[in-house]
C-alpha cells in the first residue's frame, strides 16, 4: 500500500516596497524568509530552548531558486540591448517625476506576475531598456506598443531574447498584420462601465426595433394583407345567397307482428338508419344533380352574369364543376340517434332556394319507395309462383285419386272394407250355428244321418264362403289386387290429396297478404320541418369568415416560420 506524499502549503502574500524592484523578486524573499524561519523553528524544537546555537539546515532546490538573484533567465539588474552600453542605460532609464507618477498607477491595475514578465520580455525583444518590470509596461505602452498582445507572444520564440530564431531569418516566417482601433487595455471604471452597459442596451434595443419592424413588415404581407384583401371581398363584392333548412323523417310502416331483437327497435331511429344513409348519398351524389339540372336547370341558375366571379358558374361548365358547387351549396347530415335527415340548400334567391328543397325532397321520397318497390314485387311473384305450384299439385293429387278409384272400382275402400268384414261377422255367426247344432246332434246315441249331413254341408259351405270373403280383403289374387291394398293406395293418394289441399290453401294466404303488402306503403318520408323561403341572405357570413381567414394565414404563417427556423438551425449546426 502506497501513502501519497504530503506538502506543507505557505500561502504567499504579495508585499508592497518602497523601491521599484521586480515583485515576483520581492514574492520569492518573502517566500525564501518564510522557508528560513520555519527550518529555524523545526531545528529549535529538536534541540530545545537550550540548544539555539545549531548550525542552521541546508535548504533544498527549491529554496535555492527562491533565494538566487535571478528569476527564469532575467538577471537582477535587467537587460542591455545590443550595442547600448551600461551607462547609457543608467542614463537613460533615470525615470523622472511624471514616469514615477505612470508607473504608480500601473502598479494600482493589479497586473499579475506573469503580466509582468511578459511585458519585461516584450521590452527586451523591443531593445527598451528598464529598471523594472512596471517600467517594462510604462515604456510600452509610451511606445504605442501593447505588452499583452497575442502577436507580441508569438513573437518572443528565441534563444538570444531577441525575437529571432537561432540560425535562422524572421522574414520567412508568417508576419502579424497589426490591428488598429484595438480596445484599450486598462481597468473600466463605474463611469465606463455604465457607459458600456448603456450601449450594450441601446444596441439590443435597436436590434429589437428592427427585428420588430421585420416582423411587422412580414405579417402585414403574409397575414394582414390577405385578411383585408378577404374581407374586403366577404363585404362588398361577394353575392348574398339564401339558404332553406329542411328536416324529415323516414318511418317505417311494418305490422306489429315482428318478434325477437327486430322489434326492440322497430320504433327507435336505428330501424330506418339504412334508408336515411341512403338517401343521404343519394341527394348528394350527381345522380340527384343531373336530375335537378335536367328538371329546373341547377347550372343555368349559377351561370347568371349578376353573381360574383367566385361564386359564379360558367355557362359551359362541365358536371364535374357543377357537382363541386352542388356539393357545396347542399349540405345533408344524418343524425343517427334520432333518425332525423336535416338539409339545407343554398341559391342566389330565396324562391330558387326553396324550389331546390320541395324538389329534392321529392327526389327522396321516390327513392325511398324504390327501395322497398322490388323487394313487394319479389314478394308478390314468389306468393303467386308458390300458389300456383300448390294447386297444381294439388289438381294433380285429386286426379291420382280418382284413377285409382275407376280403376279398382272401388269409391270408398274404407267403406267396403268394413262391409265385407260385416258379411264375414254374419257368416261366422252362422257357422256358429251350425257347429253348435251338429254337435248337439251327434251327442245323440242315433243321431239322424240326414240331418248330420245337411249341417255338415252347410258348415263346409259357410267355411268356404268366409275363406273367400277374407281372401278378398288380403289375397292379391283377383285383377285390382286385394282390398287392402287398394285400400293403402286409396289411403295414400287420399293423404297426399289433403296435404296438397293445405299447401295450397296455405299459400292462397299468403298471396293475399303479399298483394296487401305491395298495396301499401311500407316506407314513407314524414317532414318534421317544411322548406320555408328565407327573407334575408344566409351568406356570406362577412366577419365570421374574415376571422377564419385570418386565422388561416397566421397559422400558415407560423408554420413557414416554424419551418424556417427548424431548417437555418439545421443548416448552421
Amino acid at each position: 500500500m502506497t501513502t501519497k506524499p504530503k506538502a506543507k502549503k505557505f500561502r504567499i502574500s504579495r508585499t508592497k516596497r518602497a523601491s521599484h524592484s521586480h515583485p515576483a523578486r520581492a514574492e520569492k524573499d518573502v517566500f525564501a524568509q518564510r522557508v528560513q524561519a520555519a527550518a529555524g523553528q523545526s531545528g529549535a524544537t529538536a534541540t530545545g530552548s537550550g540548544s539555539s546555537a545549531a548550525q542552521a539546515r541546508t535548504p533544498n532546490p527549491m529554496e535555492q531558486l527562491a533565494q538566487s538573484p535571478a528569476e527564469d533567465g532575467f538577471p537582477k539588474e535587467g537587460f542591455v540591448s545590443k550595442g547600448t552600453s551600461t551607462d547609457a542605460v543608467s542614463n537613460e532609464g533615470a525615470p523622472d517625476d511624471d514616469s514615477l507618477t505612470a508607473i504608480e498607477t500601473i502598479k494600482k491595475e493589479g497586473l499579475t506576475s506573469r503580466q509582468l514578465r511578459m511585458a519585461r520580455r516584450v521590452a527586451q525583444k523591443h531593445g527598451v531598456a528598464v529598471d523594472s518590470d512596471f517600467d517594462a509596461v510604462y515604456r510600452l505602452r509610451k511606445a504605442g506598443i501593447d505588452p499583452f498582445k497575442r502577436a507580441n507572444l508569438l513573437e518572443l520564440v528565441g534563444a538570444d531574447g531577441g525575437g529571432k530564431f537561432s540560425g535562422g531569418s524572421s522574414s520567412n516566417l508568417p508576419q502579424t498584420r497589426p490591428m488598429p482601433n484595438l480596445p484599450a487595455n486598462h481597468v473600466y471604471d463605474d463611469a465606463d462601465r455604465a457607459r458600456s452597459i448603456r450601449e450594450i442596451q441601446l444596441d439590443i434595443a435597436r436590434r429589437r426595433r428592427r427585428k420588430l419592424r421585420l416582423l411587422f413588415m412580414r405579417l402585414a404581407f403574409f397575414v394582414f394583407l390577405p385578411t383585408i384583401i378577404a374581407g374586403v371581398y366577404y363585404y362588398k363584392y361577394a353575392t348574398p345567397m339564401y339558404a332553406t333548412k329542411t328536416e324529415f323523417v323516414i318511418q317505417k310502416a311494418d305490422g306489429a307482428g315482428g318478434s325477437g331483437l327486430g322489434s326492440l327497435f322497430a320504433g327507435s331511429g336505428l330501424a330506418t338508419s339504412q334508408d336515411s344513409i341512403t338517401v343521404q348519398s343519394y341527394l348528394t351524389s350527381r345522380d340527384a344533380m343531373l336530375r335537378l339540372d335536367g328538371d329546373i336547370g341547377y347550372k343555368s341558375v349559377f351561370a347568371d352574369p349578376s353573381i360574383d366571379p367566385i361564386q359564379r358558374l360558367d355557362p359551359d361548365a362541365t358536371n364535374e364543376a357543377a357537382y363541386k358547387l352542388y356539393k357545396k351549396n347542399v349540405k345533408i347530415g344524418f343524425d343517427p340517434t334520432e333518425g332525423i335527415v336535416k338539409m339545407e340548400v343554398v341559391a342566389p334567391t330565396p324562391e330558387q332556394s326553396a324550389q331546390f328543397s320541395e324538389v329534392l325532397i321529392s327526389y327522396a321520397e321516390e327513392r325511398v319507395d324504390d327501395m322497398t318497390q322490388r323487394l313487394r314485387e319479389d314478394q308478390m311473384e314468389g306468393a303467386v309462383t308458390s300458389y300456383e305450384k300448390a294447386e297444381l299439385d294439388m289438381l294433380e293429387a285429386q286426379a291420382e285419386v280418382l284413377r285409382l278409384q275407376e280403376e279398382m272400382g272401388v269409391f270408398d275402400a274404407t267403406s267396403d272394407a268394413s262391409a265385407l268384414m260385416t258379411q264375414i261377422t254374419g257368416f261366422e255367426s252362422q257357422l256358429q250355428e251350425k257347429r253348435l247344432t251338429l254337435q248337439q246332434l251327434l251327442d245323440n246315441t242315433r243321431p239322424n244321418r240326414a240331418r248330420v249331413d245337411g249341417l255338415r254341408g252347410d258348415i263346409g259351405r259357410l267355411e268356404t264362403l268366409i275363406a273367400e270373403l277374407r281372401g278378398r280383403l288380403t289375397e292379391a289374387g283377383g285383377e285390382n289386387g286385394s282390398l287392402a291394398s287398394v285400400s293403402g293406395r286409396l289411403r295414400i293418394a287420399m293423404t297426399n290429396l289433403e296435404t296438397r289441399t293445405a299447401l295450397m290453401q296455405q299459400s292462397l294466404q299468403q298471396l293475399e297478404t303479399a298483394r296487401i303488402e305491395v298495396n301499401k306503403q311500407t316506407r314513407y318520408l314524414e317532414l318534421g320541418v317544411r322548406p320555408v323561403a328565407p327573407d334575408e341572405p344566409t351568406y356570406p357570413r362577412s366577419f365570421e369568415n374574415t376571422l377564419l381567414a385570418f386565422l388561416i394565414f397566421s397559422g400558415l404563417y407560423l408554420m413557414a416560420s416554424i419551418t424556417a427556423s427548424i431548417l437555418r438551425e439545421q443548416v448552421s449546426s
